[in-house]
């Protein structure tokens, strides 16, 4: 029988999970089997009586650094990975995006460290070969929100776990662009009324109208996406090219 997806959370704060991963389309799975969630309380593997995890990082500054040797004896105590993604969740990492949530979800798991203070000693990342991830350019307070939104991220992609693959499909960044927006009932809401062609039951037309508006949203929101999405589309056929305008 094929083990299902796992995740192992290395953390100060195994409290915090499942935490919101035991609701809705991920606690669902969960409590289905379709994935499994471990988590290693790094304060369980540190040395002396008052569980110490961190001290003042060499060459002074502000701050506490997480001692290598209690983080590394944390990440041996998580269980065997079988080929699992082993990333340190910090913000000089690179930057998480679809492609790399979609591989991960492919995969047969994870194991997260989340860190704590100002960090965890460099070396720690050389011994463990992690994989160095940020969720964007901001700071959070540490690493567990960021490993609950990459969980919830590569959970959703497992199979079973949403029953419509083309809805995946045609999610934000799945082709390279935002998502077209959505509309629903009432058709005129606060005099503001659906397009038109959404209401036209012309089935071409809606597909049309939705890919120019991804487009149209992308180039305006994302230029940094268009560019990626117009050289990436370089070498496909002529009219699959998008526009320049």
């Amino acid at each position: 029988m094929t083990e299902p997806w796992t995740a192992t959370v290395v953390t100060l704060f195994p409290e915090m999970f499942p935490g919101p991963l035991a609701h809705s389309l991920a606690g669902r799975a969960l409590a289905d089997g379709l994935w499994r969630l471990a988590t290693v309380d790094i304060r369980a593997h540190a040395a002396d009586r008052h569980r110490t995890v961190d001290d003042a990082p060499f060459g002074g500054g502000p701050g506490m650094v997480m001692r290598p040797d209690v983080v590394d004896a944390a990440l041996r105590a998580a269980p065997a990975s079988n080929g699992a993604a082993r990333i340190y969740l910090t913000p000089r990492g690179r930057p998480l995006d679809q492609a790399r949530v979609r591989a991960l979800g492919a995969g047969p798991g994870v194991t997260l460290l989340c860190g704590r203070f100002e960090g965890i000693d460099d070396r720690v990342i050389d011994a463990h070969a992690l994989e160095e991830v940020s969720l964007g350019d901001y700071v959070l307070s540490g690493g567990e929100p960021a490993a609950i939104a990459l969980l919830d991220a590569c959970v959703r992609l497992l199979p079973g776990v949403i029953g419509s693959a083309e809805a995946l499909a045609e999610e934000t960044f799945e082709a390279g662009l935002l998502e077209y927006p959505h509309f629903t009932r009432p058709a005129d809401w606060c005099g503001r009324r659906v397009p038109d062609v959404l209401l036209s039951g012309h089935h071409e037309r809606v597909r049309a109208w939705r890919r120019d508006e991804a487009e149209r949203l992308t180039r305006e929101r994302r230029p940094d996406l268009w560019r990626r999405h117009v050289e990436t589309a370089a070498h496909a056929a002529p009219h699959d090219r998008p526009r320049k305008d």
